[in-house]
C-alpha cells in the first residue's frame, strides 16, 4: 500500500466498496432464486404425493367393494350351505321309500313296515271293528282332514288302510281265487307293490255300507275329497286313464301339503311325474 497515494487508495477504497455491494447483491439474488426453485420443486413433489395418496385411496376403495362383494357372496354361499345341510339332515330321518312309485314300479320286501303306526279313531272307521291304522307321521294330517269333513257335514270313512306284506299277499291271492288272475291283477297289486303297506294310504267310502265301487265318484265324500284333499297332503293316485291299476275314485296317497298343491295347482297326477321330480319334495313331507 505505500507506493499509493492518498487518492488512489480513496478511489481504491470506493470500487472496492462498489463492487462488496454489487457482489452482495449477486449473492442475495441467488439465494432467493434457489429457494424458489427449491418451492417449486418441493410443490411438484408435494402434488406428486397427494396424486399417489388419491390413487390409493381409490384403489383402497374399490379392493373394499369387491371385499363387500366377496363377503356377499360368501354370506350367500353360507347361507346356500346352510340350506343344503338342512335338506340333507331332513333326508337322513326320512323314509326315502315314501315317495316312490310302486304299483309294479318299485318293490318293498316283507320287511318293510312304517317306524311307527297310529290307530285311526273308530268314529272314522268302516267296520269298527277292524283296527285301522296309519304312519304315525300322517295320522294328524288325516284327522284334520277328516274333522274338517265333518264339520261340513260330509260323512267320509276309512275302509282300509295299512297293510302289510303279508295282508297284502292273503288279500291278493283271495281276490285270484274270486275273480281270476286277469281281473285280479287289474284292480289289486301283488305284495310288496302296494301303497297301503306304506302306511300313508287309504281306501275312503261315504258309508257304512258301501263297497269299493267306482260309484264312489258320484258322492258328497268324493266331491269334497277333490277340492279339499291337497290342502292336508292326500292325492288320488289312480285316476281315470292311469296305467297302473282301474279307475279307484276311493284310493287316496299322502304326498305332503307341498307335493299335493303342486299336483293340484298343475292338475296333474302323482304318477305323472318323474321320480326324480317326485324326490324333490321329499325332504318337507311332514311339513
Amino acid at each position: 500500500m505505500k507506493g499509493l497515494s492518498a487518492v488512489s487508495w480513496q478511489t481504491w477504497g470506493g470500487t472496492a466498496a462498489l463492487l462488496a455491494v454489487a457482489g452482495a447483491g449477486v449473492y442475495g439474488y441467488t439465494d432467493v432464486a434457489g429457494a424458489m426453485s427449491a418451492t417449486a420443486s418441493s410443490t411438484v413433489q408435494l402434488e406428486q404425493k397427494i396424486t399417489a395418496l388419491s390413487d390409493q385411496l381409490y384403489a383402497t376403495q374399490q379392493g373394499l367393494a369387491q371385499v363387500q362383494e366377496r363377503l356377499g357372496g360368501f354370506e350367500s354361499t353360507v347361507g346356500d350351505i346352510s340350506g343344503t345341510v338342512d335338506v340333507l339332515e331332513k333326508l337322513k330321518n326320512t323314509d326315502r321309500e315314501l315317495l316312490q312309485k310302486y304299483s309294479k314300479v318299485f318293490f318293498l320286501n316283507e320287511h318293510y313296515a312304517p317306524p311307527r303306526l297310529e290307530q285311526i279313531e273308530k268314529e272314522y272307521t268302516y267296520n269298527e271293528a277292524r283296527a285301522e291304522k296309519v304312519h304315525a307321521q300322517v295320522a294328524g294330517h288325516l284327522e284334520d282332514m277328516l274333522n274338517e269333513a265333518k264339520d261340513d257335514n260330509i260323512d267320509i270313512y276309512v275302509r282300509s288302510s295299512y297293510r302289510s306284506f303279508e295282508e297284502q299277499k292273503a288279500l291278493k291271492s283271495a281276490y285270484t281265487v274270486t275273480y281270476g288272475a286277469g281281473s285280479a291283477n287289474a284292480f289289486s297289486a301283488d305284495q310288496g307293490y302296494s301303497e297301503h303297506q306304506l302306511g300313508t294310504t287309504i281306501d275312503f267310502s261315504a258309508s257304512r255300507q258301501d263297497g269299493l265301487v267306482e260309484s264312489f265318484d258320484k258322492t258328497p265324500a268324493f266331491a269334497w275329497l277333490t277340492k279339499n284333499a291337497h290342502r292336508f297332503g292326500f292325492v288320488l293316485s289312480y285316476p281315470k286313464g292311469n296305467s297302473y291299476y282301474m279307475y279307484e275314485p276311493w284310493h287316496w296317497r299322502f304326498v305332503g301339503l307341498e307335493l299335493a298343491e303342486y299336483l293340484h295347482d298343475k292338475e296333474k297326477y302323482f304318477y305323472d311325474l318323474e321320480q326324480r321330480k317326485i324326490d324333490e319334495y321329499l325332504p318337507n313331507i311332514f311339513d
